[in-house]
């Protein structure tokens, strides 16, 4: 336990001393949580600016309360109907100064019945694609309301829509998983193959090796330190999230986390292991840490959802073991979830870890070559 203890915390402060791992391990990954929160603070649907050239009967006789009420998702900026206003505010939509215009054009066709039918003309760019699909959509429901009213029968279906979280569900509810798994893998990746190195390099291994310090006390108190590492992240990342400013809100068992970065944290150990025995430098620890843990996160959802990428990514992703532990760290800190989605989870990176372990135990080496 004495050896334990004394080399858990030389490890420590070797850890603290480091700035650079102090930075990538806990500062950095903090950053995506503190940027990233703030970015997507507000999830409400984005208002659009729309230009009216000239009269347009549709939009000039909406009510002032449906008006008020068409606001919150559209803006409409009415102007002369010259030729010149036209001109100007197409220009204003391919600048991005604008993204749609309205006007009805001087012929009007005429409808299959009796009456004429107004055509009203769109105009939006093809540079911002969610924009124009938004003018769209708002334009088409403001004509769709206007022709119902114009037959003067009531519609024979409604749809209503909402979400299935409560109206305070905000995007720091799915950033937060996602980001913490993130950092729990870089920061065992990273320490772990880093430090390997190092003190390969630095013929400490070999000084331990030839100490009278048994070998389960240099590996438990290695664990030891990238766990505790692991929680102190989790600590932060909670206590910053459920913050005012971001108001992040814990499920009736959200400290189900905690085993899970437990178990996630020995799964990317056991990576850490591997890119340990294999590089031979520190940097070039750095650099396999790297090119593993950030293609892993982009390809497991950890900063964006995959709900749009192709199916062999989606399909890939599920042999990842980073999706696995953002996902199950999702459903116990955001969605209610509990022991059936944290236990299949946990039982499959500790098998993770006891495979790469062992892979790494055949590639370890003592001395650099």
């Amino acid at each position: 336990m004495k050896a334990f203890l004394t080399l858990s915390k030389t490890m420590t402060l070797g850890l603290l001393r480091d700035r650079a791992a102090v930075f990538f391990m806990l500062i950095f990954p903090l950053m995506f949580l503190v940027l990233f929160g703030a970015l997507f603070k507000d999830t409400s649907a984005p208002q659009v600016k729309v230009v009216q050239v000239g009269d347009v009967a549709v939009f000039d006789d909406i009510p002032a309360e449906q008006r008020e009420q068409l606001r919150d998702v559209m803006v409409v900026d009415k102007t002369d109907g010259s030729r010149a206003a036209l001109n100007q505010a197409l220009a204003d939509v391919r600048k991005g100064d604008a993204d749609g215009v309205i006007y009805a054009p001087e012929t009007a066709g005429k409808s299959a019945g009796s009456g004429p039918t107004e055509q009203v003309e769109l105009r939006v760019s093809g540079a911002d694609s969610a924009k124009a699909g938004s003018v769209r959509s708002v334009v088409d429901s403001v004509l769709q309301q206007a022709n119902q009213k114009a037959t003067g029968q009531p519609p024979a279906y409604a749809l209503a829509t909402d979400r299935v979280e409560d109206e305070s569900v905000k995007q720091i509810q799915f950033l937060t998983p996602g980001l913490l798994g993130w950092a729990v893998a870089m920061g065992a990746v990273f320490g772990t193959a880093y430090n390997l190195v190092a003190w390969r390099k630095k013929r400490i291994l070999r000084r331990l090796w030839l100490a009278p310090v048994g070998a389960g006390s240099v590996v438990s108190a290695r664990v030891g330190v990238n766990l505790g590492l692991a929680l102190v992240q989790t600590a932060i990342f909670l206590g910053i999230a459920v913050l005012p400013y971001y108001g992040l809100k814990l499920s009736g068992d959200w400290w189900l986390c905690l085993p899970l970065v437990v178990t996630g944290t020995l799964a990317f150990m056991s990576i850490g292991l591997v890119v340990g025995a294999l590089a031979k430098s520190e940097e070039a620890a750095n650099g396999m840490a790297q090119l593993i843990v950030l293609p892993m996160a982009f390809l497991s959802g950890s900063f964006f959802p995959l709900d749009l990428a192709p199916a062999w990514v989606r399909t890939l992703s599920d042999f990842l073991p980073l999706k696995h532990l953002s996902d199950a760290m999702q459903g116990v800190l955001s969605r209610g979830e509990s022991w059936g989605t944290a236990l299949p989870v946990m039982g499959g990176l500790l098998l993770f870890a006891a495979v790469l372990t062992l892979i790494a135990g055949k590639l370890f080496r003592w001395e650099a070559v």
